[in-house]
C-alpha cells in the first residue's frame, strides 16, 4: 500500500515547485533533503549576522508573459514573499569601455544605438529575435508529448523557435553585429547561461536574456531562502512532510516501476536504510545521480548511455564580502562584469575561463544597492562570483585547498579594490564557496549548478523532459526542461507537475 502519493528526492527549487503543486491538490507529499536546509542553489547560510546568499543575483521576469508566473498565482507566492525590483541590468568594463545596460530593452537599444549607430540594424534585429523567442516559447505546450515536440518544426506557428533552432549565440551575434565591442557587451552577464557563446543554444538564451529585458531584474528580500522556505512551509501546512538530512540511497522498483525510496540519515553513519512507497517520484536530484547510483542497473540502458554522453555545464567560485558599512557611498552600481583587456572578440570567451585567476573575467554584485534584507543595519553584503571547474579543485588536499581559497580570494578582492577605490578596508569578513562546496551540498557532478550544457541538441525540444524512461519516475531540476537557473528549474516543476497530471 503506498503511504504517499507523491515522494521528491531532493529540496531544490524544481522539486519543491512541483511537490507544492501537488500538496496544493491535496496529495500526501514526502520530500527528502540530504542537507539540513532545504532550497538547493536557492538558499542562504548565516556569518556573524550576515545571510550569505548562495546564488540568486537576479530573477528574471515576473511580467504577464512570463511563465513562472502561473505557479506564482497557483501558489499565491507574492503575498507571502517581498521582491525588489532592480533599477538597471548590469555595468559592464572592458579595456576603455564602461557603460551600464538597462534594464528594459527600448532603453538598451537607444543607449547601444547611439553608442554604435552603425551597428542601429543588428542591435534591433538582437532584440526582436529575443523578444521573438521568448514569446514563441511561451506559447508552446508546457506537456512534454508529440504536440510539444513536432510544434516547433512548423515556421508558420513558430517562426523563431524553427528558424533559430541549432543556432548558437555567437554565431548569431556573428551573423548580425560587426563590432566586437559590441559583441562583448551584449555578452556581458554570459555566466548567468555557461561559459562559451559558440556553444550556447540561442533558444534557451534568448527566453531568459528577453525575460529580464521585458520584464526586468528582481531580487526576493531576505534572500532566496525565503521563497524556499515558503514552499517548504506549504507542503507541510497541507499534511506533507519535509525530511531533511536524510539521502535517497536507491529507487526501488517493481517490473521496471517506480515505487518508492531507499534512504539513510546522513548525520548517522551507521544509519539503518528505511523505505517509503508512492505513487509517482520526483526526482530533484541530478539526471546523472539517477541513472548511475539511485536506479538499478538493468534499468533502460539506452537511456543511460544517453545520460553519460551528454555534456555538463561549468561551475562557479563566490566571494562573500560582509562590509561593516553600507558601501553605496563608494559605488553606484548593483551589478558590475568585468572583462579582463586581453579578450578582443567574443571567441576569446571561453578559452579565457579557463585561463589562471588573475586573467578570468568576474561580476560583482552589491546587495546595498536594494533593501536586500541580507545585512545588518548599518552594514552591507556583497559577492564576486567568476566561472570555474571543479577540476581546478577536486585534487587539493585540505590543507591545499584551504590556501587556494584564500588565494583566490586575495586576487579578485584586489581587482575589487582597483575596481573601487577603498572598499577593501570596509571588508569585515569574507569567505569563499568553490565547484567543490557547490558539489558538497547539491551532489552534482561536477559541481554545476547549470545541468546539462545548454548546447543546441541538449535544449529546447531536445533536452530530456520531465518524464522518465521509467515509469512513474519524473524529473523537476536544472538537468532537465528547460534547464539551469532560478526561473528554468521553478518551470521546471510546474512541467513537471503537468506531466503527472497528465499520466495520472
Amino acid at each position: 500500500m503506498n503511504k504517499y502519493d507523491a515522494i521528491v528526492i531532493g529540496s531544490g527549487l524544481g522539486g519543491l515547485v512541483c511537490g507544492a503543486l501537488l500538496a496544493r491538490d491535496g496529495k500526501k507529499v514526502l520530500v527528502i533533503e540530504q542537507y539540513t536546509i532545504p532550497g538547493g542553489c536557492a538558499r542562504t547560510f548565516q556569518r556573524k549576522g550576515f545571510n550569505l546568499e548562495v546564488a540568486l543575483h537576479e530573477m528574471d521576469g515576473l511580467d504577464k508573459g512570463d511563465s513562472k508566473m502561473e505557479v506564482f498565482r497557483k501558489l499565491d507566492i507574492l503575498r507571502h514573499i517581498k521582491i525588489q525590483t532592480l533599477s538597471e541590468f548590469y555595468r559592464f568594463i572592458h579595456h576603455e569601455t564602461d557603460i551600464m545596460i538597462p534594464n528594459d530593452s527600448k532603453k538598451t537599444i537607444n543607449v547601444l544605438t547611439e553608442r554604435y549607430p552603425d551597428e542601429t540594424k543588428g542591435i534591433k534585429k538582437f532584440f526582436r529575435t529575443l523578444s521573438g523567442i521568448r514569446r514563441d516559447i511561451n506559447r508552446l505546450p508546457h506537456v512534454r508529448g508529440k504536440v510539444h515536440m513536432l510544434l516547433p518544426l512548423f515556421p508558420f506557428i513558430y517562426p523563431h523557435i524553427f528558424f533559430n533552432l541549432f543556432k548558437t549565440l555567437g554565431k548569431f551575434l556573428d551573423s548580425i553585429i560587426k563590432n566586437e565591442e559590441l559583441k562583448l557587451i551584449l555578452n556581458g552577464n554570459i555566466m548567468y547561461y555557461g561559459d562559451d557563446p559558440y556553444s550556447l543554444s540561442l533558444l534557451y538564451y534568448g527566453v531568459a536574456q528577453g525575460s529580464y529585458y521585458i520584464g526586468g531584474g528582481h531580487f526576493i528580500k531576505g534572500g532566496s531562502q525565503n521563497l524556499s522556505d515558503f514552499l517548504t512551509g506549504y507542503i507541510q501546512k497541507r499534511k506533507g512532510i519535509v525530511l531533511l538530512g536524510h539521502r535517497v540511497t536507491k529507487i526501488i522498483t517493481e517490473k521496471k516501476k517506480a515505487t518508492g525510496v531507499e534512504y539513510v540519515k546522513t548525520t548517522d553513519k551507521n544509519s539503518r536504510p528505511s523505505t517509503e512507497f508512492s505513487k509517482v517520484i520526483v526526482s530533484n536530484a541530478s539526471v546523472p545521480q539517477v541513472v548511475n547510483h539511485l536506479l538499478p542497473g538493468d534499468i533502460n540502458n539506452r537511456f543511460k548511455n544517453r545520460i553519460n554522453k551528454m555534456q555538463k555545464g561549468c561551475s562557479l567560485t563566490n566571494i562573500f564580502l560582509c562590509f561593516k558599512k553600507n558601501i553605496k557611498q563608494l559605488n553606484k552600481h548593483y551589478s558590475t562584469f568585468v572583462f579582463p583587456d586581453h579578450i578582443r572578440s567574443q571567441k576569446d570567451i571561453a578559452d579565457h575561463f579557463k585561463d589562471k585567476y588573475p586573467k578570468k573575467s568576474f561580476v560583482f554584485l552589491d546587495y546595498s544597492q536594494i533593501d536586500s534584507g541580507l545585512a545588518p543595519k548599518g552594514k552591507s553584503l556583497g559577492v564576486i562570483s567568476l566561472i570555474d571547474y571543479l577540476s581546478n579543485w577536486e585534487k587539493l588536499n585540505p590543507k591545499q585547498y584551504k590556501k587556494k581559497k584564500e588565494q583566490v580570494a586575495r586576487i579578485y578582492i584586489k581587482k575589487l579594490e582597483n575596481l573601487i577605490p577603498g572598499i577593501t578596508k570596509l571588508i569585515e569578513y569574507y569567505e569563499v564557496s568553490t565547484p567543490k562546496t557547490i558539489q558538497k551540498y547539491t551532489l552534482n557532478p561536477g559541481g554545476t549548478p547549470y545541468g546539462f550544457k545548454q548546447l543546441p541538441l541538449q535544449a529546447g525540444i531536445f533536452r530530456i523532459g520531465a518524464k522518465s524512461p521509467v515509469k512513474d519516475l519524473f524529473f523537476a531540476s536544472a538537468w532537465v526542461h528547460p534547464g539551469g537557473g532560478f526561473s528554468a528549474t521553478f518551470f521546471s516543476g510546474l512541467c513537471c507537475y503537468k506531466e503527472i497530471l497528465a499520466i495520472k
